[in-house]
């Protein structure tokens, strides 16, 4: 039996016929919830806190990372640094009787648990230390004469960079502004009256900058990226202190960067404490086994006191530096045309400030 109600055969099975003449307009339905309040007014998008910290807003963040500290170095009117790295698993109590606590973890304010800590004297002699307390009880001492080291290498940098004629500052101590070796340097800058830098970094556990970085001068990254192009970036010189794997890290990223030829620019790297890292690696037998080129252990130089530390950043920064701006600078003065040499060492922000190091194309 046929069924109205069935398709019309145009394939649209199953609709009703409803030909019911020309199509009416039809009234809208009232939702019955009346006129909405009035919206306020949307935050900017440079202001709205759920963007930035949201991954859509991370290039911003990045962004922000590079061009805040840039703002700042350039108000500060910072030219270059020489950039310290070293352990911050170590601070001192009490330096004159070698009365050293072992942090938790690199930039914790946190002591770590008493059975890592260091032996004491008592200790030692009632022989209830254990073998890691007493091995790191020497390492305790050790440690203390490299933060001192550091603390006079950082004053003796700052007062010759301080006598350096020149409208911005000079090779301005920098660190990565926790405890430890960065405190020395800092500490050591601040007390002869210098600008010293803080680099630091947001990490899961508590940690704070420490007090002796100028305020102005006090920064924290939240990308570990950027912080180390912060720390390549101005630096004209890098020693380093003994320290862990972040020190590693920090170490070869710039000798990679120098023995590449990535960098457009000279730097001097110096490595503090030769008995201390000879037993970490061995890098002459990467040159024995062909991994790296002899001439490449000529990237740096070990160093053992402050003052033997120290004449080799016034050589490198002065032969590198200081003596090639000189002459460019008198060529300029004279409206000759300069020493390509000596320009390799210019650019620009030279005379815009602070001297941003290029990396080669």
């Amino acid at each position: 039996m046929n069924d109205e109600r069935q398709g019309t055969g145009n394939g649209d099975l199953g609709a009703e016929n409803t030909d019911t003449g020309p199509l009416m307009p039809v009234e809208p339905k009232l939702s019955g919830r009346g006129v909405p309040s009035p919206l306020e007014t949307a935050p900017l998008a440079y202001e709205n806190p759920a963007f930035l910290n949201s991954s859509d807003g991370r290039l911003i963040r990045i962004l922000a990372e590079y061009c805040e500290p840039l703002a700042r170095f350039r108000k500060e009117q910072i030219q270059d640094t020489v950039v310290f790295f070293g352990s911050a698993r170590f601070r001192s109590r009490d330096e004159a009787a070698h009365e050293l606590e072992l942090l938790d973890n690199t930039g914790a304010t946190q002591p770590a648990p008493r059975a890592e800590q260091p032996a004491s004297i008592p200790q030692i002699v009632e022989g209830t230390a254990t073998d890691l307390q007493r091995k790191r009880a020497v390492a305790a001492v050790e440690m203390a004469r490299y933060y001192e080291d550091a603390r006079r290498l950082a004053q003796l940098l700052t007062n010759w960079a301080r006598a350096i004629p020149s409208r911005r500052h000079r090779f301005v101590v920098t660190s990565g502004g926790g405890p430890g070796i960065m405190e020395a340097a800092n500490r050591g800058a601040y007390e002869v009256g210098g600008k010293t830098i803080g680099l630091n970094i947001r990490l899961p556990f508590e940690q704070s900058p420490n007090p002796y970085i100028t305020p102005s001068l006090n920064f924290e990254f939240h990308y570990f990226f950027m912080r180390k192009l912060w720390f390549a970036y101005l630096s004209k010189a890098l020693v380093v202190f003994p320290g862990g794997f972040g020190t590693l890290d920090e170490m070869f990223e710039i000798l990679t960067l120098a023995q590449t030829q990535k960098l457009a620019k000279k730097i001097t790297v110096v490595i503090y404490g030769s008995d201390y890292w000879k037993k970490v690696f061995n890098l002459q037998a990467l040159v024995d086994t062909g991994a790296i080129s002899p001439k490449d252990i000529e990237l740096f130089n070990y160093a053992d006191t402050p003052e033997q530390a120290f004449a080799m950043l016034k050589q490198g920064l002065t032969e590198n530096h200081l003596i090639p701006e000189a002459e460019a600078g008198r060529s300029h003065e004279h409206g000759t045309e300069p020493d390509p040499d000596a320009m390799s060492a210019m650019h620009l922000e030279d005379f815009l400030g602070p001297e941003m190091a290029k990396t080669r194309k």
